[in-house]
């Protein structure tokens, strides 16, 4: 089985890394299109047209299960994504609602994520529709501080500390009796130990291991098979990709490909 995971950047690695512990006898194929990001700045069509061709690139690898990684892309790209290649495709928003099904028992949630996430409210609609009450809040300077590597960092910690009393505010302005805190955006689980020692009375749901965990399920004894191959594209900036990619796989990755995708 060979998997193709698709991310606008680096983030999305850490649903790599999840998938490793959760089907390691899987190929893996791992696109960064990192030439087009940020792709919460682009248009709904645009972002449509990068997504599809990153997917369609990731199929003619030979990906037969698609995970879309970019929380973006999955908000707003997930059906011409699934319309335009023929393997199954898994989005990181679903699987995150899921999760928050699974374990709030209060069925409010809470949802951290980036400006165009939240400004999508695709996590308000998917918890939605699954019974659930939602409540996101978009944490912009949480992503160019991990980036950073400010994991432990004063500064990121007090980021932190704000955003969750803000929302933690929020929250009981709107009579929610939240339980689960869905981390939205892929770059989130390296700072899950420190979030979840700021609020210890609320489950952390990491998107990451929710999808991982999910694909895991779905694919069952299809999911072995592979030699554990891995190979990693990027659309621009190769050598940072290798070096700020290695922090979120958790990993050294030895080498980085250049595709051009067009514009």
């Amino acid at each position: 089985m060979k998997i193709g995971v698709f991310d606008s950047g680096v983030g999305g690695l850490t649903v790599m890394a999840a998938l490793l512990r959760h089907v390691p006898a899987a190929d893996y194929v791992y696109l960064g299109d990192t030439a087009r990001l940020p792709y919460g700045s682009k248009s709904q069509a645009t972002i449509a047209r990068y997504a599809v061709s990153s997917a369609r690139f990731l199929a003619e690898e030979g990906a037969e299960f698609l995970v879309i990684a970019c929380n973006t892309a999955s908000a707003l790209a997930l059906d011409a994504i699934k319309d335009a290649v023929r393997v199954p495709v898994l989005g990181v928003i679903e699987t995150g609602a899921n999760a928050a099904l699974a374990h709030s028992q209060t069925q409010d949630a809470l949802v951290i994520a980036t400006d165009a996430t939240v400004q999508s409210h695709a996590y308000e609609r998917a918890c939605a529709e699954r019974g659930l009450r939602a409540l996101e809040k978009a944490c912009p300077l949480l992503v160019p501080l991990v980036e950073e590597g400010w994991i432990e960092h004063p500064v990121t910690l007090e980021v932190l500390r704000i955003y969750l009393s803000e929302l933690m505010d929020e929250a009981v302005a709107k009579n929610l009796n939240a339980d689960t805190l869905v981390l939205g955006c892929t770059h989130y689980p390296l700072l899950r130990s420190q979030i979840q020692r700021a609020i210890p009375d609320l489950r952390v749901i990491d998107s990451a291991e929710a999808t991982a965990m999910q694909v895991a399920a779905a694919l069952g004894d299809r999911a072995g098979g592979g030699a554990g191959l891995r190979r990693f594209y990027a659309t621009d900036s190769v050598d940072k990709f290798r070096r700020l990619g290695s922090r979120f796989l958790g990993e050294e990755i030895a080498g980085v490909e250049l595709v051009d995708l067009g514009g």
